[in-house]
Protein backbone atom coordinates (compact mmCIF):
# COMPACT_ATOMS: atom_id res chain seq x y z
CA UNK A 1 0.00 0.00 0.00
CA UNK A 2 1.33 3.45 -0.82
CA UNK A 3 0.51 6.84 0.60
CA UNK A 4 -1.58 9.05 -1.62
CA UNK A 5 -0.66 12.38 -0.09
CA UNK A 6 2.36 12.80 2.14
CA UNK A 7 1.97 16.25 3.72
CA UNK A 8 4.53 18.94 3.15
CA UNK A 9 5.50 18.64 6.79
CA UNK A 10 6.93 15.23 5.89
CA UNK A 11 10.36 16.85 5.52
CA UNK A 12 12.65 15.65 8.26
CA UNK A 13 12.77 18.07 11.21
CA UNK A 14 15.81 16.45 12.84
CA UNK A 15 18.61 17.67 10.63
CA UNK A 16 19.97 14.28 9.55
CA UNK A 17 18.41 13.73 6.14
CA UNK A 18 15.06 13.15 4.52
CA UNK A 19 12.10 11.93 6.51
CA UNK A 20 12.05 8.85 4.32
CA UNK A 21 15.24 7.69 6.05
CA UNK A 22 13.48 7.39 9.40
CA UNK A 23 12.96 3.71 10.15
CA UNK A 24 10.59 3.28 13.04
CA UNK A 25 10.37 -0.46 12.37
CA UNK A 26 14.08 -1.04 13.03
CA UNK A 27 14.37 -2.94 16.36
CA UNK A 28 17.89 -1.57 16.74
CA UNK A 29 16.53 1.95 17.19
CA UNK A 30 14.93 0.91 20.48
CA UNK A 31 17.86 -1.23 21.63
CA UNK A 32 20.78 1.04 20.79
CA UNK A 33 19.24 4.46 20.23
CA UNK A 34 16.64 6.72 21.79
CA UNK A 35 13.32 7.09 19.96
CA UNK A 36 12.12 9.96 22.16
CA UNK A 37 13.92 12.80 20.31
CA UNK A 38 12.59 11.36 17.05
CA UNK A 39 9.06 11.11 18.40
CA UNK A 40 9.30 14.64 19.79
CA UNK A 41 10.33 15.94 16.38
CA UNK A 42 7.48 14.09 14.74
CA UNK A 43 4.98 15.45 17.27
CA UNK A 44 6.09 18.96 16.47
CA UNK A 45 6.60 18.81 12.71
CA UNK A 46 5.04 15.67 11.25
CA UNK A 47 2.51 14.19 13.70
CA UNK A 48 0.96 11.92 11.04
CA UNK A 49 4.04 10.54 9.32
CA UNK A 50 4.18 8.13 6.39
CA UNK A 51 6.97 5.55 6.23
CA UNK A 52 7.40 3.66 2.99
CA UNK A 53 8.54 0.11 3.67
CA UNK A 54 8.43 -1.40 0.19
CA UNK A 55 7.13 -0.64 -3.29
CA UNK A 56 3.54 -1.36 -2.25
CA UNK A 57 3.79 -1.21 1.53
CA UNK A 58 3.99 1.47 4.17
CA UNK A 59 2.27 2.79 7.28
CA UNK A 60 1.24 5.97 9.01
CA UNK A 61 2.65 6.84 12.44
CA UNK A 62 0.68 8.94 14.90
CA UNK A 63 2.72 10.35 17.77
CA UNK A 64 0.54 12.93 19.53
CA UNK A 65 -1.58 11.85 22.50
CA UNK A 66 -4.86 13.05 21.02
CA UNK A 67 -4.29 11.22 17.73
CA UNK A 68 -3.16 8.00 19.44
CA UNK A 69 -6.25 8.12 21.65
CA UNK A 70 -8.47 8.75 18.63
CA UNK A 71 -7.11 5.83 16.62
CA UNK A 72 -7.41 3.38 19.52
CA UNK A 73 -10.90 4.44 20.57
CA UNK A 74 -12.55 4.67 17.16
CA UNK A 75 -12.95 1.00 16.31
CA UNK A 76 -15.60 2.08 13.81
CA UNK A 77 -12.86 3.83 11.82
CA UNK A 78 -9.78 1.72 12.61
CA UNK A 79 -9.87 -2.06 12.95
CA UNK A 80 -7.56 -4.29 14.97
CA UNK A 81 -8.45 -7.40 12.99
CA UNK A 82 -5.72 -6.99 10.37
CA UNK A 83 -3.09 -7.18 13.12
CA UNK A 84 -2.05 -5.00 16.03
CA UNK A 85 1.76 -5.21 15.75
CA UNK A 86 4.27 -4.17 13.09
CA UNK A 87 5.54 -7.76 12.93
CA UNK A 88 2.49 -8.63 10.80
CA UNK A 89 2.55 -5.50 8.61
CA UNK A 90 1.48 -6.40 5.09
CA UNK A 91 0.61 -9.98 5.98
CA UNK A 92 -2.46 -9.71 8.15
CA UNK A 93 -2.98 -11.58 11.40
CA UNK A 94 -4.42 -15.10 11.19
CA UNK A 95 -5.82 -14.60 14.71
CA UNK A 96 -7.98 -11.67 13.54
CA UNK A 97 -11.55 -12.19 14.75
CA UNK A 98 -10.49 -15.11 16.97
CA UNK A 99 -8.23 -13.46 19.56
CA UNK A 100 -9.46 -10.74 21.92
CA UNK A 101 -6.60 -8.38 21.08
CA UNK A 102 -7.37 -8.50 17.35
CA UNK A 103 -11.17 -8.65 17.38
CA UNK A 104 -13.44 -5.62 17.19
CA UNK A 105 -16.68 -4.98 19.09
CA UNK A 106 -19.28 -6.32 19.50
CA UNK A 107 -17.66 -9.76 19.23
CA UNK A 108 -14.64 -8.45 21.16
CA UNK A 109 -16.83 -7.61 24.17
CA UNK A 110 -18.41 -11.06 24.26
CA UNK A 111 -15.01 -12.77 24.14
CA UNK A 112 -13.58 -10.51 26.82
CA UNK A 113 -16.37 -10.38 29.39
CA UNK A 114 -15.87 -13.63 31.33
CA UNK A 115 -12.09 -13.19 31.52
CA UNK A 116 -12.42 -9.56 32.54
CA UNK A 117 -14.62 -10.46 35.52
CA UNK A 118 -11.88 -12.80 36.76
CA UNK A 119 -9.25 -10.07 36.48
CA UNK A 120 -10.84 -7.17 38.32
CA UNK A 121 -9.18 -5.54 41.32
CA UNK A 122 -11.71 -7.12 43.67
CA UNK A 123 -11.30 -10.59 42.16
CA UNK A 124 -7.54 -10.35 42.49
CA UNK A 125 -7.67 -9.48 46.20
CA UNK A 126 -7.91 -13.20 47.02
CA UNK A 127 -4.49 -13.65 45.39
CA UNK A 128 -2.72 -10.85 47.33
CA UNK A 129 -0.92 -13.26 49.65
CA UNK A 130 0.28 -15.44 46.78
CA UNK A 131 1.54 -12.47 44.78
CA UNK A 132 3.46 -11.01 47.73
CA UNK A 133 4.97 -14.41 48.59
CA UNK A 134 6.21 -14.86 45.01
CA UNK A 135 7.68 -11.36 45.03
CA UNK A 136 9.52 -11.93 48.31
CA UNK A 137 10.95 -15.18 46.99
CA UNK A 138 12.26 -13.42 43.89
CA UNK A 139 13.70 -10.44 45.76
CA UNK A 140 15.53 -12.73 48.19
CA UNK A 141 18.15 -13.00 45.43
CA UNK A 142 19.09 -9.35 46.06
CA UNK A 143 21.74 -9.45 48.77
CA UNK A 144 23.82 -6.74 50.40
CA UNK A 145 26.55 -5.18 48.24
CA UNK A 146 26.41 -7.96 45.67
CA UNK A 147 25.76 -7.24 41.98
CA UNK A 148 22.49 -8.70 40.70
CA UNK A 149 20.84 -8.44 37.30
CA UNK A 150 17.39 -7.18 38.28
CA UNK A 151 16.13 -7.28 34.69
CA UNK A 152 16.87 -11.00 34.42
CA UNK A 153 15.54 -11.53 37.94
CA UNK A 154 12.21 -9.81 37.37
CA UNK A 155 11.67 -11.58 34.05
CA UNK A 156 10.23 -14.39 36.17
CA UNK A 157 7.70 -12.16 37.92
CA UNK A 158 4.76 -12.18 35.45
CA UNK A 159 4.65 -15.97 35.16
CA UNK A 160 4.42 -16.21 38.94
CA UNK A 161 1.17 -14.25 38.78
CA UNK A 162 -0.40 -14.94 35.39
CA UNK A 163 0.88 -18.52 35.41
CA UNK A 164 -0.92 -19.06 38.70
CA UNK A 165 -4.13 -17.45 37.42
CA UNK A 166 -3.96 -19.76 34.39
CA UNK A 167 -3.00 -22.79 36.53
CA UNK A 168 0.18 -23.35 34.54
CA UNK A 169 2.56 -25.79 36.27
CA UNK A 170 5.44 -23.98 37.97
CA UNK A 171 8.01 -26.24 36.30
CA UNK A 172 6.96 -24.82 32.92
CA UNK A 173 7.28 -21.13 33.84
CA UNK A 174 10.92 -20.62 32.69
CA UNK A 175 10.28 -22.26 29.33
CA UNK A 176 7.18 -20.16 28.68
CA UNK A 177 9.01 -16.98 29.65
CA UNK A 178 11.77 -17.68 27.12
CA UNK A 179 9.28 -18.56 24.38
CA UNK A 180 7.36 -15.33 24.90
CA UNK A 181 10.59 -13.32 24.68
CA UNK A 182 11.36 -15.11 21.41
CA UNK A 183 7.90 -14.18 20.16
CA UNK A 184 8.23 -10.44 20.80
CA UNK A 185 11.98 -10.00 20.24
CA UNK A 186 12.91 -12.43 17.45
CA UNK A 187 15.62 -10.04 16.27
CA UNK A 188 17.40 -10.08 19.63
CA UNK A 189 20.57 -12.25 19.48
CA UNK A 190 19.85 -13.47 23.01
CA UNK A 191 16.61 -15.13 21.91
CA UNK A 192 17.11 -15.66 18.17
CA UNK A 193 17.53 -19.11 16.68
CA UNK A 194 20.27 -19.79 14.08
CA UNK A 195 17.73 -19.49 11.26
CA UNK A 196 17.03 -15.85 12.08
CA UNK A 197 14.00 -13.84 13.19
CA UNK A 198 11.50 -15.65 10.97
CA UNK A 199 12.47 -19.08 12.28
CA UNK A 200 12.55 -17.75 15.85
CA UNK A 201 9.03 -16.37 15.58
CA UNK A 202 7.64 -19.51 13.95
CA UNK A 203 9.22 -21.81 16.53
CA UNK A 204 7.98 -19.68 19.44
CA UNK A 205 4.46 -19.71 18.03
CA UNK A 206 4.55 -23.45 17.31
CA UNK A 207 5.71 -24.38 20.81
CA UNK A 208 3.41 -21.99 22.64
CA UNK A 209 0.33 -23.01 20.68
CA UNK A 210 1.12 -26.71 21.10
CA UNK A 211 1.68 -26.21 24.84
CA UNK A 212 -1.65 -24.48 25.36
CA UNK A 213 -3.47 -27.03 23.23
CA UNK A 214 -2.30 -29.70 25.69
CA UNK A 215 -3.44 -27.58 28.65
CA UNK A 216 -6.78 -27.00 26.94
CA UNK A 217 -7.30 -30.75 26.57
CA UNK A 218 -6.64 -31.11 30.31
CA UNK A 219 -9.13 -28.34 31.19
CA UNK A 220 -11.87 -29.89 29.09
CA UNK A 221 -11.43 -33.13 31.01
CA UNK A 222 -11.23 -31.39 34.39
CA UNK A 223 -12.30 -27.71 34.35
CA UNK A 224 -11.48 -25.44 37.27
CA UNK A 225 -11.65 -21.75 38.17
CA UNK A 226 -8.54 -20.69 36.25
CA UNK A 227 -8.49 -18.37 33.22
CA UNK A 228 -8.21 -21.19 30.70
CA UNK A 229 -11.30 -22.85 32.16
CA UNK A 230 -13.12 -19.53 31.85
CA UNK A 231 -12.25 -19.40 28.16
CA UNK A 232 -13.61 -22.93 27.78
CA UNK A 233 -16.89 -21.73 29.32
CA UNK A 234 -17.10 -18.59 27.15
CA UNK A 235 -19.75 -18.40 24.45
CA UNK A 236 -19.79 -15.94 21.56
CA UNK A 237 -22.83 -15.59 19.31
CA UNK A 238 -24.40 -18.50 21.14
CA UNK A 239 -21.59 -21.02 20.67
CA UNK A 240 -18.54 -22.00 22.72
CA UNK A 241 -15.15 -20.77 21.59
CA UNK A 242 -13.33 -23.25 19.37
CA UNK A 243 -10.00 -24.79 20.28
CA UNK A 244 -8.01 -22.46 18.03
CA UNK A 245 -9.74 -19.43 19.56
CA UNK A 246 -9.02 -20.55 23.13
CA UNK A 247 -5.38 -21.40 22.39
CA UNK A 248 -4.89 -18.09 20.59
CA UNK A 249 -6.21 -16.18 23.60
CA UNK A 250 -4.03 -18.19 26.00
CA UNK A 251 -1.07 -17.15 23.87
CA UNK A 252 -2.17 -13.52 23.98
CA UNK A 253 -2.60 -13.52 27.76
CA UNK A 254 0.80 -15.02 28.49
CA UNK A 255 2.66 -12.87 25.97
CA UNK A 256 0.94 -9.71 27.18
CA UNK A 257 1.88 -10.38 30.80
CA UNK A 258 5.41 -11.70 30.32
CA UNK A 259 6.58 -9.03 27.93
CA UNK A 260 5.36 -5.87 29.65
CA UNK A 261 5.03 -6.04 33.46
CA UNK A 262 8.69 -6.70 34.38
CA UNK A 263 9.94 -3.79 32.31
CA UNK A 264 8.09 -1.20 34.41
CA UNK A 265 10.08 -1.65 37.66
CA UNK A 266 13.35 -2.21 35.80
CA UNK A 267 12.92 0.92 33.69
CA UNK A 268 11.96 2.89 36.79
CA UNK A 269 15.06 1.69 38.67
CA UNK A 270 17.26 2.69 35.74
CA UNK A 271 15.82 6.21 35.70
CA UNK A 272 15.80 6.62 39.49
CA UNK A 273 19.49 5.72 39.53
CA UNK A 274 20.17 8.37 36.89
CA UNK A 275 18.06 11.06 38.57
CA UNK A 276 18.82 10.15 42.17
CA UNK A 277 15.13 10.00 43.05
CA UNK A 278 14.97 6.56 44.67
CA UNK A 279 15.39 7.61 48.33
CA UNK A 280 12.71 10.28 48.03
CA UNK A 281 10.11 7.89 46.62
CA UNK A 282 11.05 5.02 48.92
CA UNK A 283 10.61 7.27 51.98
CA UNK A 284 7.13 8.42 50.98
CA UNK A 285 4.65 5.50 51.17
CA UNK A 286 1.77 7.85 50.36
CA UNK A 287 3.32 8.27 46.89
CA UNK A 288 3.35 4.55 46.08
CA UNK A 289 0.26 4.64 43.85
CA UNK A 290 1.07 7.86 42.00
CA UNK A 291 4.68 6.74 41.55
CA UNK A 292 3.59 3.46 39.97
CA UNK A 293 1.38 5.34 37.52
CA UNK A 294 4.38 7.51 36.68
CA UNK A 295 6.54 4.43 36.18
CA UNK A 296 3.91 3.08 33.79
CA UNK A 297 3.89 6.35 31.86
CA UNK A 298 7.66 6.69 31.84
CA UNK A 299 8.50 3.19 30.67
CA UNK A 300 5.52 2.59 28.34
CA UNK A 301 6.64 -1.01 27.85
CA UNK A 302 4.41 -1.61 24.83
CA UNK A 303 5.87 0.73 22.22
CA UNK A 304 3.05 0.65 19.71
CA UNK A 305 -0.30 -0.71 18.62
CA UNK A 306 -1.34 -0.95 14.98
CA UNK A 307 -4.72 -0.49 13.37
CA UNK A 308 -5.99 -0.39 9.76
CA UNK A 309 -8.35 2.25 8.43
CA UNK A 310 -11.80 0.87 7.63
CA UNK A 311 -12.96 3.93 5.68
CA UNK A 312 -11.37 7.07 4.29
CA UNK A 313 -10.87 9.58 7.09
CA UNK A 314 -8.55 12.30 8.37
CA UNK A 315 -6.14 12.54 11.28
CA UNK A 316 -4.82 16.02 12.02
CA UNK A 317 -5.87 17.15 8.52
CA UNK A 318 -3.96 14.31 6.84
CA UNK A 319 -6.02 12.06 4.62
CA UNK A 320 -5.98 8.38 5.55
CA UNK A 321 -7.35 5.98 2.95
CA UNK A 322 -9.32 2.84 3.73
CA UNK A 323 -6.90 -0.04 4.21
CA UNK A 324 -3.95 2.10 5.29
CA UNK A 325 -2.06 0.78 8.34
CA UNK A 326 -1.86 3.30 11.20
CA UNK A 327 0.64 2.77 14.03
CA UNK A 328 -0.10 4.49 17.34
CA UNK A 329 3.11 5.09 19.32
CA UNK A 330 2.19 4.82 23.00
CA UNK A 331 5.63 5.83 24.24
CA UNK A 332 5.41 9.05 22.26
CA UNK A 333 1.88 9.85 23.43
CA UNK A 334 3.03 9.46 27.04
CA UNK A 335 5.64 12.19 26.55
CA UNK A 336 3.37 14.62 24.69
CA UNK A 337 4.01 18.15 25.94
CA UNK A 338 0.41 19.05 25.18
CA UNK A 339 -0.81 16.67 27.89
CA UNK A 340 2.03 16.26 30.41
CA UNK A 341 3.89 19.05 32.17
CA UNK A 342 7.66 18.49 31.88
CA UNK A 343 7.04 15.07 30.28
CA UNK A 344 10.71 14.10 30.21
CA UNK A 345 10.91 14.24 34.00
CA UNK A 346 10.11 11.20 36.16
CA UNK A 347 7.82 12.75 38.76
CA UNK A 348 6.28 10.39 41.34
CA UNK A 349 4.01 13.24 42.45
CA UNK A 350 2.53 13.73 38.97
CA UNK A 351 -1.22 14.40 39.08
CA UNK A 352 -3.19 14.16 36.97
CA UNK A 353 -1.46 11.41 35.03
CA UNK A 354 -3.63 10.39 32.09
CA UNK A 355 -1.07 8.03 30.61
CA UNK A 356 -2.09 5.75 27.80
CA UNK A 357 0.21 2.85 28.65
CA UNK A 358 -2.63 0.33 28.69
CA UNK A 359 -4.15 1.66 25.48
CA UNK A 360 -7.60 3.24 25.19
CA UNK A 361 -11.12 2.39 24.20
CA UNK A 362 -12.58 -1.11 23.95
CA UNK A 363 -9.14 -2.72 23.71
CA UNK A 364 -7.91 -1.16 26.97
CA UNK A 365 -5.53 -3.82 28.31
CA UNK A 366 -7.49 -6.67 29.85
CA UNK A 367 -4.61 -7.31 32.27
CA UNK A 368 -4.27 -3.78 33.65
CA UNK A 369 -5.61 -4.76 37.10
CA UNK A 370 -3.24 -7.74 37.23
CA UNK A 371 -0.30 -5.51 36.33
CA UNK A 372 -1.16 -3.00 39.05
CA UNK A 373 -1.84 -5.78 41.59
CA UNK A 374 1.68 -7.04 40.85
CA UNK A 375 3.47 -3.69 40.77
CA UNK A 376 2.07 -2.36 44.07
CA UNK A 377 3.51 -5.09 46.31
CA UNK A 378 6.66 -5.29 44.20
CA UNK A 379 7.60 -1.65 44.70
CA UNK A 380 6.54 -1.80 48.36
CA UNK A 381 8.82 -4.80 48.93
CA UNK A 382 11.68 -3.12 47.04
CA UNK A 383 11.37 -0.02 49.22
CA UNK A 384 11.21 -2.10 52.41
CA UNK A 385 14.25 -4.15 51.41
CA UNK A 386 16.61 -1.75 49.60
CA UNK A 387 17.93 1.41 51.25
CA UNK A 388 19.93 2.50 48.22
CA UNK A 389 21.48 1.07 45.07
CA UNK A 390 23.50 1.96 42.02
CA UNK A 391 23.61 0.59 38.50
CA UNK A 392 26.97 -1.14 38.27
CA UNK A 393 26.82 -2.89 34.91
CA UNK A 394 26.27 -1.78 31.34
CA UNK A 395 22.50 -1.79 30.76
CA UNK A 396 21.28 -3.73 27.73
CA UNK A 397 17.94 -3.02 26.11
CA UNK A 398 15.82 -5.60 24.35
CA UNK A 399 16.13 -5.60 20.57
CA UNK A 400 12.45 -5.12 19.74
CA UNK A 401 10.27 -2.48 18.10
CA UNK A 402 7.36 -3.57 20.30
CA UNK A 403 8.82 -3.83 23.80
CA UNK A 404 10.62 -0.90 25.40
CA UNK A 405 12.63 -2.49 28.16
CA UNK A 406 15.90 -3.78 29.53
CA UNK A 407 16.96 -7.40 29.27
CA UNK A 408 19.96 -6.73 31.57
CA UNK A 409 20.35 -4.13 34.33
CA UNK A 410 22.87 -4.95 37.03
CA UNK A 411 22.60 -3.10 40.32
CA UNK A 412 24.47 -3.29 43.61
CA UNK A 413 22.17 -2.63 46.54
CA UNK A 414 22.60 -1.66 50.15
CA UNK A 415 19.90 -3.44 52.13
CA UNK A 416 18.07 -1.93 55.05
CA UNK A 417 18.97 -3.18 58.47
CA UNK A 418 16.37 -5.53 59.91
CA UNK A 419 15.16 -4.50 63.34
CA UNK A 420 13.49 -7.03 65.63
Amino acid sequence: MTATAVPATGRCPFGFGAAATLDLIDPGLYAHGDPHPIWQGLREHDPVHWQQVGPDLGFWSVTRYADVDHVLRRHDLFTSEEGSLLTVLGRGDPAGGRQIAVTDPPRHSQMRDRLQRAMTKRSLETHDGMIRAEIRQLLAAITDNTPVDVAALLTDLPMAVTGTLMAVPRADWPRLTRLTNMAIAPDDPEYALPGGPGETLREAHRELFAYFQDLLDDRRRAPGEDLISRLVATEVDGRPLGSSEIVSNCYSLIVGANTTTPHVPVGALAELDRSGGYRDWASRPELLASGIEEALRWVSPANHLMRHAIVDSEIAEVRIRAGDPVVAWLGSANRDERVFDRPHRFDVRRKPNRHITFGAGPHYCIGHAVARATLRPLFAELFDRIESYEVTGEPQRMVSNFIAGYKHLTITARLREVTL
